[in-house]
Formats: C-alpha cells, sequence, structure tokens
C-alpha cells in the first residue's frame, strides 16, 4: 500500500473524526528526528506466509491456537501481552503507545520489531517513548504521508495497521485472533474506531482477493459505509 493509494481514505477518516492533519504531520516529525531507517526486511520473510493479526479484544484468550499455528505473529497492543502469557512468541507488536508502551520497549531490546506510531494525540508519549526503543526493531510509522524514515503502510487503528503491514511485505495469508467488531465494554469513540477497522479490513481484503473469517457478516455495510465516506464505491 503505497500513500497515494491510502491518502483519499485517510482524508475520509480525518473528515469523520474531525482530526487534524496538520497535528498527524507535526506527531509524524517529531517521530522522524527520533527515529531511523528500518528496512522492511528487518521484519524477516513474512512472503507467502500465514500471518495472524492478533487484536486485543477478549476474546483473544479463546483464540490463541489461531495465533499459535501461524507462521508469523503480529500483535496489536496489548494482545502482545496476552500471548506471551500464553507462551506464544510475537514475531512483530504494532502499537500506538497508549497502553503497554514498556512492553514495546522491551520487545525492541529483545530484538522484536514493534511498529511505533505517531499521531496528533500522542506526541508526548512518542518523545517519551521512542528514545527508550532500540533503534534498530524500532518501525516508526505515521497515518500522514511518509517522511524520512516514518513510514505509511496503511491501516488506521493498530490492528489493521497490522494487517495493512503483513500484506505489504508480501503475506500469503492473514488470520485474525481476538478481534470482536462489537465489543459492548467499548466507549463511543472506540466503537467508531472498530467500525472504521472493519471497513479498511473489508478494502484490504477486496485488494487481496482473500476472504477475512473475521468479516463475516460485516461485509455489506463496511462495504456501502467506505463507499459512502468516499463518495464512490470504495
Amino acid at each position: 500500500m503505497n500513500f497515494a493509494t491510502f491518502e483519499p481514505v485517510y482524508e475520509a477518516i480525518l473528515a469523520d473524526f474531525g482530526f487534524d492533519r496538520a497535528a498527524d504531520e507535526r506527531a509524524r516529525d517529531v517521530a522522524a528526528d527520533l527515529a531511523t531507517p528500518f528496512p522492511l526486511d528487518r521484519l524477516g520473510d513474512w512472503e507467502d506466509a500465514t500471518v495472524a493479526v492478533a487484536g486485543a479484544a477478549p476474546c483473544l484468550a479463546d483464540e490463541v491456537a489461531l495465533a499459535r499455528d501461524a507462521d508469523v505473529v503480529v500483535a496489536a497492543s496489548t494482545a502482545a501481552d496476552v500471548l506471551a502469557d500464553r507462551g506464544v512468541a510475537v514475531d512483530c507488536m504494532v502499537t500506538d503507545l497508549d497502553k503497554n508502551p514498556e512492553t514495546a520497549a522491551e520487545l525492541t531490546r529483545d530484538g522484536v520489531p514493534v511498529a511505533a506510531h505517531a499521531h496528533g494525540d500522542n506526541v508526548p508519549a512518542v518523545r517519551e517513548w521512542l528514545p527508550r526503543f532500540a533503534d534498530d526493531w524500532t518501525l516508526a510509522t505515521t497515518q500522514a504521508a511518509p517522511a524520512g524514515p516514518v513510514l505509511n503502510t496503511g491501516g488506521f487503528t493498530d490492528g489493521d495497521r497490522a494487517a495493512f503491514l503483513a500484506d505489504h511485505v508480501g503475506a500469503g495469508e492473514l488470520v485474525f485472533p481476538g478481534w470482536e467488531f462489537d465489543d459492548p465494554a467499548v466507549d463511543p469513540l472506540k466503537a467508531r474506531k472498530l467500525d472504521w477497522a472493519a471497513r479498511l479490513l473489508r478494502w484490504l481484503e477486496r485488494r487481496r482477493g482473500e476472504r477475512f473469517a473475521v468479516l463475516d457478516g460485516r461485509r455489506e455495510a463496511a462495504d456501502a459505509a467506505l463507499g459512502e465516506s468516499l463518495g464512490d464505491d470504495g
């Protein structure tokens, strides 16, 4: 996914949430000053692999086997802790530093890649935590245009960014333990973000010509919502 392809979706997200693009760009620039280039081949060989994109919903505890059986495990946020507690090592963590940055920092020091995301609302966390990460294992990301060492491979929430990253480096199949789009425990803002995550996964599914089981029963609504957001058929 290149930014030119992703940008119309990014603009739709900005419009829907009232986010400030300039704030995202300032956060990106802060990250760029703190990060070093991260060649994507440092992730390892994900090409044609089955990649488990582990979400942080409570159901992950019951779906650990799906991650354990995958070739590669990419964990969104606190999913890394849940999997570690159950003896499943992760190959990459994706985080915007809002819940368990200590885990992310420790993973980088252990030689595990972490995609650390900078956006308009988390500049203090970026300033605090990126210097604590091992540079060689830190991939700085943005939802704005990429700049310097900061990349944008697509996505919005930690979970769907993990899926877009896996797609970007050639994953063969994506599976999704620990996802719950209708989690009643989340607040309204998080619920809207999960709705966007479903739209983006549906977009990715269509681009890949794949069927993600996690989207069963949601495809028609996701298509309609994304098409409405973009003013076309998505």
